[in-house]
Parts: structure tokens; C-alpha cells; sequence
């Protein structure tokens, strides 16, 4: 504490302290108590290196002690002394994988975390492959923990695509019912990008699975690349050095995928991929083709509704579709790397499935529902979203850091019972909200006008203003919270005769810029007009152009359809949007504005996020 801070005080200390950690015995209890005293102060005053050094070799001597305390005491320091010098601590590394392989599960645990930050692109190698080696021989219930941080350090710090398809095979062989979702979904879209690779990476996972065949994760994929690459797999094309021959029959290929189909462990996703597998090798081996269409006719009385829905339709190509069917499963065209993984990080609008199922990102998925688009606005995943509260869960406060009074309809209101048509409520999973908050229902939002219609169906990333979900709904009088306000019944135009208020520049990068221009309705000071004008400042035309914004609560905002949807490069061209906000907080706050603008350049998804806080006071 006196040397924190005090250059001059932590100097006098050197001394002193160097001949603690250097003349102190270790050999008893007392002896470390001091030493560890001693490593904290060196890392708590201020700098000096050559102490450091010393302080992060005595938590080096700690590791190899026999007491599972003074272990564990070191690791959590040395996670501290990796903000301070990471280098130094590297120099341990050897001792801190042993480590991980502790019988102690406190100390494997912390082990592991202090590892995970160790790994560069220098030593990933040589880190994953013993941490591979252990995995084969882990405990069960470490073997989640080991797992999830091998799969991140090959993603993170894989030197080119061979080597990671390479590591994660040796994972989904291991491990395979460990893996989550996203990180064998990634692995597919690595192998897709990696067309020199198709050959190896299907002989490679058709011999796994004769040995892991029991690993779900292993033969989801082994299916999808052998429903996309089973011929290669036939004719051994792309043979590399290091193979060994492999000789396959295309009914030993639908052997494969028929186990899997089979499996009575196998789940709803496993199967419908087989599905949509075997659809696909119909066509690439002819000669199989019958048997494959009497594997696919056996589930058309299946009692789980998708397997039913998949046999019949895939049964209707048969009979009725030959003509079209080999272009209709031709080979699937290389999924975006750059794409999947900003939605994975949550840059590009677009669902990312969490559920144990297949994402809807990837081929063969089984239908899920997608993520929210308001939660997707608002740069938050189904995981994120706030747990339900009986007031509705006030997750814009936090969104937009601004002190939201609650309004006395939210405070006194009594908890509504779920409607069972409250659909757009499960969707955002927000809860249920309180009586009061708004009088908008389900219904209205899925009937009202055009304008609205084509607001939803941009949000939802759907390409067609029609939204043929409206009629599915009965209309109820479930509430949906004051974050749909935007898309309520479009308000008759009002005659605007009002006071002029300056116009400001709302945004501005530099490819983008908007302005927004105001005006006030007589008689109304709580609305507010405004006219948006969105200017391209780069040479490039922009494409699929799609603005969105969310308020807070004492907000409600409405907005109208874009001018066009293309915006012309260097300024020569705009286009307009025009915004209703009433602020039920008039004279108190200010309006403030969440706001994302996507569009498309030469095909490529961009993305810009901002918030505006400059309104004019008076509004």
C-alpha cells in the first residue's frame, strides 16, 4: 500500500524485498506465507522488472510444491502476473500444463484458464497437441471445460486451414458430444472455403466415424460432407502425401449415412441432415438410387413431424421431380467465411442459433426460430436478452445508459396473463409485460398498413414486403412493450404548420452521412417530425439500403418506407425517410436515438452503428 503509486517509496523497498525473496526458506508453511506476501507486494508497487522476474519464479517454485493450497494460491497469481509480464510467466509453461492435469479439479480448472491466455501463435502447436493428447484420457466432467478452450484456441490462433480441419477432427473423435453448435458449424464453414481440402477432410471423417461413431457432433458432419462430397470420397480425388489409400464403394457411402439415420441415439437434427444427405448422393451415385429412396420412404410415417415433412417431399422429387433434381442438390456454393463469423460476434445482422439444434445459418439445418430482429437492433443475442421481471425488463435503460424514470402506469400495473397468441413476446424473450405499457396487440402489429408490413419484413431479413405470417394469428389483445411503438398502425398524416427547428447532423462517417431536418404539428409539441437525408460520401454505390432505430420508453417511434433502397456514391443522390417521435416525457428529456444503417457494397454486407444525442433541447 506505500509503495503503490510512490516511485521513491517503492525504490527504498527494492532491497529489501529482493533479499526476502531470495534468503526466505520455503521449506515450511510460514516460510511461504512470507514469500507470497512478498510476490503480492512486488506486483502491487511500482515497477521494476528484474524484481518481477524473481517474484514470478518464486509462484514457478509454488507449482511444483505438493500442497494443493500454495498450487492453487500460485496459478491465481500468476493470472494476475500475466497483465504485468507475460513473457516471464511464459517461461513456466511446462509446469502450468502439468497442472491442468492435476487430480485436483479446483487446480485443473484454474490451470487451464492461466493456459488458454499462454497460447500464441508461436506455441499453439505444440499447446494443442498435448492438450489433445489429454482429452483422450481426461475425466468426464472435465471434459466439457477442456474441450470449450482447445476448439477456441485452434479457432483463434490456427496457422492455415489444414492444421485446424486436422485439430478439430481430433476434437469431434474425443469429444464429439462436448462440442457446442457454433463451433461445428464453423468447422463447416471452414471446410466449404477450403476446396483443396474436400477430398482429405471426407476420407478423413468417413475413418473417424468407424471408430467414434457413438460422437454426435462427428457424424453431423461426416454426414453433411458426405452428402456434399461423397463422390470425391468414391474416387479418392485430391489424394494428399500423408494419406493412406482408402478404397470406398458408393454403398459403403450410404452405409454411412444410413447408420446415422439409424441410430437410435441419433436426434432430430442428425437425422434430418441424413435426410437431406442421402436426397443429395441420390443423385450423385445413381446406382444407389433406389436403395436410397426406400431409406428415405421408411420415415414418411415417422411421429416427429420434420423427419414426416422431409421423407414426403424428398419422396414427391423422386416420382414427380427428376428432371430438376440434380440441379436442386447440386453442391452447396462456398459459404462466407467473413460473413459467419461477424454474425458469430454479433457485426452482422442475422440469427445465430444457440439451441442444441442446427443453426439456420448452415446447410441442412433444422428449422429454429430466428433470433429476435428488435434484439438483433439492439445488439442482443437470445442469450443476453434480460430475464422476465414483472416490469417487462428495462434492458434500453441499460442499452442507451440514460436514467429512465418509471412512468406510474409501470409501477402500479399488475402482471398480465400470457396471452397464448403473444408470439412476437416469446420471440424477444422479454417477458410478459405490465397492463398499461401500450395498447397494441399482437394482431394489429401483424395487420396493419403496408408501410408496416414492409418495416417487419426488412427486420425479419426477409426479402419480400409481403409478410404471409399475418393471418396466422388470431387477434388478441396481448400488449407488446413500448420497444414495438416504431411499427404500431401508421398515424393519418398531419398538417405541418409549425415552428422550424435547426437542422443537425445526425451521423456522419466517412462513407456515410445524415441529416435530419424537424418540424412540429400545431397543437401537438409532443410529436415530432422528422425528415431524415442519408448521403453517400464514398465512390461506391450502395445497395439493400435498410436504416432502423429503437428509443427508449418514454418514446414512441414510427417509422415510414425509405425513398429507394440504392443509394448513389459521392453524393450525387440521397434518400429520404421520414420519422414520427412523441415523447410522453415533453419538457423534461431530451429525444435520444439508437440507430444501425446496413447496406451492401459489390454484394458485401456492411454495417454502421451510432447514437444520436444531439437533438435540439426543445423538442
Amino acid at each position: 500500500m506505500l509503495g503503490q503509486g510512490d516511485a521513491d517509496a517503492s525504490d527504498c523497498m527494492n532491497d529489501i524485498l529482493a533479499q526476502v525473496a531470495t534468503k526466505t526458506e520455503s521449506n515450511k508453511n510460514a516460510g511461504n506465507a512470507i514469500l507470497y506476501e512478498c510476490v503480492e507486494t512486488i506486483m502491487s508497487i511500482e515497477d521494476n522488472g528484474g524484481l518481477r522476474v524473481l517474484a514470478i519464479n518464486i509462484l514457478g517454485r509454488f507449482l511444483s510444491n505438493r500442497d494443493n493450497n500454495i498450487r492453487y494460491v500460485a496459478l491465481n497469481m500468476l493470472m494476475k502476473a500475466m497483465t504485468v509480464d507475460a513473457q516471464a510467466v511464459q517461461r513456466h509453461r511446462a509446469t502450468i500444463l502439468e497442472c491442468v492435469k492435476d487430480s485436483d479439479a479446483s487446480i485443473r480448472k484454474r490451470a487451464l484458464e492461466l493456459l488458454y491466455l499462454l497460447v500464441n501463435e508461436n506455441n499453439v502447436k505444440p499447446l494443442t497437441k498435448e492438450l489433445i493428447e489429454y482429452l483422450e484420457v481426461s475425466d468426464q466432467e472435465f471434459k466439457g471445460d477442456l474441450t470449450a478452450k482447445i476448439c477456441s484456441i485452434v479457432e483463434k490462433f490456427s496457422p492455415e486451414k489444414f492444421w485446424y480441419i486436422d485439430q478439430m477432427l481430433k476434437v469431434l473423435s474425443e469429444a464429439g458430444n462436448f462440442v457446442k453448435d457454433e463451433v461445428w458449424h464453423a468447422l463447416i464453414v471452414v471446410i466449404s472455403n477450403a476446396s483443396d481440402l474436400h477430398g482429405y477432410t471426407v476420407r478423413a471423417l468417413y475413418r473417424a466415424f468407424q471408430t467414434s461413431a457413438e460422437q454426435e457432433t462427428l457424424v453431423r458432419v461426416a454426414v453433411w460432407c458426405i452428402g456434399e462430397y461423397g463422390d470425391l470420397l468414391v474416387n479418392n480425388v485430391g489424394m494428399l502425401n500423408i494419406e493412406e489409400p482408402v478404397t470406398v464403394t458408393e454403398s459403403d457411402a450410404v452405409d454411412v449415412v444410413e447408420v446415422a439415420i439409424k441410430r437410435h441415439t441419433s436426434d432430430l437434427t442428425t437425422k434430418a441432415m441424413a435426410l437431406v444427405a442421402l436426397l443429395k448422393l441420390s443423385s450423385r451415385f445413381p446406382s444407389c438410387s433406389e436403395r436410397i429412396r426406400d431409406i428415405i420412404v421408411q420415415h414418411k410415417g415417422s411421429l416427429v413431424l420434420e423427419l414426416q415433412q422431409r421423407s414426403i417431399e424428398f419422396n414427391s422429387i423422386f416420382e414427380k421431380h427428376q428432371n430438376i433434381r440434380s440441379a436442386l442438390v447440386e453442391r452447396m456454393p462456398v459459404l462466407d467465411e467473413a460473413t459467419f463469423s461477424g454474425r458469430r460476434a454479433g457485426s452482422v445482422p442475422g440469427a445465430v442459433s444457440t439451441s442444441s439444434g442446427a443453426s439456420l445459418n448452415l446447410p441442412n439445418g433444422v428449422a429454429k426460430p430466428a433470433a429476435a430482429p428488435i434484439a438483433d437492433l439492439l445488439d442482443l443475442s437470445s442469450d443476453d436478452a434480460p430475464a422476465p421481471s414483472s416490469s417487462g425488463g428495462d434492458f434500453l435503460q441499460d442499452l442507451l445508459g440514460i436514467d429512465l424514470l418509471p412512468t406510474p402506469a409501470a409501477t402500479g400495473a399488475s402482471q398480465t396473463p400470457k396471452a397464448a397468441a403473444d408470439v412476437l413476446l416469446d420471440l424477444l424473450s422479454i417477458g410478459t409485460p405490465t397492463t398499461g405499457q401500450s395498447n397494441l396487440s399482437t394482431a394489429d402489429i401483424l395487420s396493419s398498413s403496408q408501410d408496416n408490413k414492409i418495416l417487419l419484413a426488412n427486420l425479419d431479413g426477409l426479402s419480400s414486403p409481403s409478410l404471409s405470417a399475418q393471418a396466422a394469428l388470431p387477434a388478441t389483445s396481448a400488449p407488446v412493450l413500448d420497444l414495438l411503438d416504431g411499427f404500431a398502425p401508421s398515424p393519418k398524416k398531419q398538417e405541418v404548420n409549425g415552428t422550424a427547428y435547426p437542422s443537425i447532423v445526425a451521423y456522419e462517417s466517412s462513407s456515410l452521412k445524415i441529416a435530419f431536418n424537424f418540424a412540429k404539428s400545431p397543437g401537438n409539441p409532443q410529436t415530432t417530425l422528422i425528415q431524415a437525408t442519408f448521403t453517400n460520401l464514398s465512390p461506391n454505390v450502395y445497395t439493400d439500403f435498410l436504416f432502423q432505430a429503437a428509443v427508449p420508453k418514454f418514446l414512441q417511434l414510427h417509422l415510414d418506407p425509405a425513398s429507394s433502397n440504392s443509394l448513389p456514391a459521392t453524393g450525387n443522390g440521397s434518400i429520404t425517410q421520414s420519422l414520427s417521435v412523441t415523447n410522453s416525457q415533453h419538457g423534461k428529456k431530451s429525444l435520444i436515438m439508437r440507430i444501425r444503417i446496413a447496406y451492401k457494397i459489390n454484394g458485401k454486407d456492411v454495417l454502421e452503428e451510432g447514437q444520436i444525442n444531439n437533438f435540439p433541447r426543445e423538442l
